[in-house]
């Protein structure tokens, strides 16, 4: 094993034992936080992947989509498919609501958007992109150069409507979410043999890397500043990665998991070397992975009774249009589980993980 996956992975036991010592009771609401100085935030913009993506892919020719059922289960009254994938909200509105700005975050895409709610904010993500421009062509969704170009367009459009003053407040004091990354490993370089024929994963990280770094620097020369990314979280122990990848006894994916821990640590050797690069930048590192090595070393202290598979159909495979209408044994009870779908948290696993990885990381934003 590589020198650097022995010392990362070592750390971990420590990091879970710390989280799994806290009890948390979560509220389903979303409750925004105090913010420093009494601060206000006009608007929250995501790019990424489908874990902040509330529905661009329903606007796209692709088959990464999930706006039918048991999609949006528990949305709002119930039974309403969105596209998000989730049986409700996704951290993108979750976040939103934190910062005090607005429920829900809608898609960029979506025609039937307001002028106030493109002047509040928009997700850019699409489900299944990635930082590897592959990734994106292989599922055939919106890259992230796509992503920036459509924030251009969107600024360009609120301008026009609300001046140029009042559009520069927006572009530089809002906050902006950056999640995704996971579908390069779990997907791109674990199980098609295009990247693994070109890079070990020491380089393919790199690659990564390389492409958050250019993406981060395009988009403080945008107008952004307060940028808060996501690492990549435990992947290898989603209910997809432990069929395909954990034997026998549906383990956790051992080089999903080292393959993540060694992205994160070069995002935040990335994220530190640009800070530095532009004073004026917030750039704040979010780590999911260890908040969701918590839920899954004590789910009963966060209220989960199932880790190891989604509520949707057998919850081993199913993600996407596999997780329609017709699977059978989808769960009854989705608080009962951490994960929805074979790939995606459920709702309340959603709260759970926002507030571990963000309550405490909102000052830094200031």
């Amino acid at each position: 094993m590589d020198p650097l996956f022995q010392k990362l992975f070592s750390q971990m036991p420590l990091v879970i034992i710390w989280f799994s010592a806290i009890a948390i009771i979560f509220d389903q609401n979303v409750s925004a936080v105090s913010l420093p100085n009494h601060e206000t935030i006009p608007a929250v913009f995501a790019f990424g992947d489908s874990i902040v993506d509330p529905g661009n892919n329903n606007y796209i020719s692709t088959l990464v989509k999930c706006n039918f059922p048991p999609y949006g289960r528990d949305f709002a009254e119930g039974n309403h498919p969105t596209g998000r994938f989730s049986n409700g909200l996704v951290p993108s509105d979750i976040i939103a609501g934190k910062f005090g700005v607005k429920k829900l975050l809608p898609a960029y895409l979506d025609p039937s958007l307001h002028l106030q709610d493109l002047l509040t904010g928009v997700s850019f993500a699409s489900g299944g992109a990635g930082y590897d421009p592959l990734t994106s062509g292989l599922m055939s969704v919106i890259p992230l150069s796509d992503q920036l170009n459509m924030f251009k367009e969107y600024i360009k459009k609120i301008k026009d409507e609300v001046g140029e003053s009042r559009t520069a407040i927006i572009i530089t004091k809002s906050i902006y979410i950056v999640c995704i990354g996971s579908d390069d490993i779990a997907n791109t370089y674990l199980q098609t043999p295009i990247r693994r024929l070109q890079y070990d994963i020491p380089s393919y990280t790199d690659l990564m890397a390389a492409q958050a770094s250019n993406f981060l620097q395009e988009l403080y020369g945008i107008g952004a500043r307060r940028i808060g990314v996501f690492g990549i979280t435990a992947i290898g122990c989603m209910p997809s990665q432990r069929t395909i990848e954990g034997g026998k006894l549906r383990e956790c994916s051992r080089n999903a998991n080292l393959a993540a821990v060694l992205f994160n640590s070069k995002l935040t050797s990335e994220m530190g070397a640009l800070n530095r690069k532009f004073p004026e930048s917030r750039l704040v590192y979010l780590d999911v992975y260890n908040p969701l090595l918590a839920l899954l070393q004590n789910p009963f202290a966060y209220g989960f009774k199932v880790t190891n598979k989604g509520c949707c159909g057998t919850g081993s495979i199913e993600v996407g249009i596999l997780c329609n209408s017709y699977s059978v044994n989808t769960c009854e009870n989705s608080s009962d589980y951490l994960f929805w779908d074979s790939y995606h948290p459920t709702d309340k696993a959603y709260h759970a993980l926002s507030s571990l990885v963000l309550d405490d990381k909102i000052k830094d934003f200031f």
